[in-house]
C-alpha cells in the first residue's frame, strides 16, 4: 500500500486526509504544514476532526525529518504557491515524488516548479484541478474548439467565497489550451468570469457560441472528496515514474483519442450508390 505524506491542511488537504484515513486505498503516514502552526506536531486525526490516528503533523522546515522518520511514498500537495515551491524542491531532493494540486501559481512560478523537477529527476504530476471530471472537461473543450472554429468562447468559474486566486487555475489552464488549438495567425479571445460566493465547492463551465446555436460543457464538484479520489487517481500513476505529467496523462486521454482515431480510419463509413 502506498505511503502518502500530506502537505497544505487546508480545506482540500484537510478533506483528503479525512478520506485517506476513513479508506483502505493509501496509508497517510504524515502530514506538513506552516512553520508556526497551532497544527504542527499535532495528530493528524484531530487536526482534521477524525480520533487520534498516530500520524504526526511536521512544519515544512522539518521535511527532512518528517521523510526520514516516516518514509511517504509520495507527497499530495494541496498548499499555497510558495510553500509549495519550497516543499517541492525538499521533497524532490529527498527523491519523494510529488502529486501538486495546489492552485494560484503564476507563469513564472509553473516554470520554476518544472525546472526544479527536472533539475532533480524527480516524479511531478501537476493539476490545477486534479479531479477526472476536470480533465475530461478540459479534453472535451479542446476537441470542440478544433470543430466550431470561428466560434466565440467564454468561460465562467464559480468557487467559495474564501478562494483567493481569481480567475481559477482551472479556468486559465483552459483559456490557455483553447488559445493554443486556435487557428495559426489567429488569436482567440477567452474572456472568464469569476463568481466567489457561499460554499460552492467547483464549477467551470465553458460555452462556444456561433451565430446561431452554442455548445456548452461544464463539470461541477460535489464535495471536496472528489479531489482526494482524483489525487489517489494521480498517485497510483506516479508512484513508479520520473518526469513531469498532467492528468491527461494518468488517464491516458491522448491514447483514447488515438484509439478512436484508428478505429475510425479501419472502419470508414459505408457509401451507397445511387441507383
Amino acid at each position: 500500500m502506498m505511503k502518502v505524506c500530506i502537505s497544505g491542511l487546508g480545506r482540500a488537504g484537510s478533506q483528503i486526509a479525512r478520506y485517506l484515513l476513513a479508506g483502505d486505498q493509501a496509508k497517510p503516514v504524515s502530514a506538513i504544514c506552516s512553520p508556526g502552526s497551532v497544527k504542527a506536531g499535532r495528530d493528524l486525526g484531530e487536526v482534521v476532526g477524525c480520533r487520534s490516528a498516530g500520524i504526526q503533523v511536521y512544519p515544512s522546515d522539518r521535511i527532512e525529518s518528517c521523510v526520514f522518520n516516516t518514509r511517504p511514498d509520495l507527497v499530495l500537495d494541496f498548499s499555497t504557491p510558495s510553500a509549495a515551491l519550497a516543499n517541492a524542491e525538499a521533497f524532490f531532493s529527498l527523491n519523494v515524488r510529488v502529486v501538486m494540486g495546489t492552485t494560484g501559481f503564476s507563469k513564472a512560478e509553473e516554470a520554476e516548479l518544472y525546472a526544479l523537477a527536472d533539475r532533480y529527476g524527480a516524479g511531478l504530476i501537476y493539476a490545477p484541478n486534479i479531479t477526472r471530471g476536470v480533465s475530461t472537461l478540459m479534453f472535451l473543450t479542446e476537441l470542440a474548439s478544433r470543430i466550431l472554429t470561428g466560434y466565440d468562447v467564454e468561460i465562467i468559474e464559480m468557487h467559495h467565497n474564501r478562494k483567493a486566486d481569481i480567475p481559477s487555475g482551472t479556468a486559465a489552464k483552459l483559456a490557455d489550451r483553447l488559445r493554443e488549438t486556435s487557428p495559426p495567425g489567429e488569436k482567440l479571445e477567452v474572456p472568464i468570469a469569476s463568481v466567489r460566493a457561499g460554499g460552492i465547492v467547483g464549477c467551470h463551465k465553458v460555452m462556444l457560441v456561433g451565430k446561431n446555436d452554442m455548445v456548452e460543457i461544464s463539470h461541477q464538484s460535489f464535495s471536496r472528496d472528489a479531489f482526494a479520489e482524483g489525487a489517489l487517481y494521480a498517485a497510483e500513476f506516479i508512484q513508479d515514474k520520473t518526469g513531469i505529467y498532467e492528468m491527461k496523462d494518468a488517464m491516458n486521454l491522448d491514447g483514447i483519442l488515438a484509439d478512436y482515431l484508428n478505429r475510425s480510419a479501419e472502419n470508414p463509413p459505408r457509401r451507397f450508390a445511387l441507383v
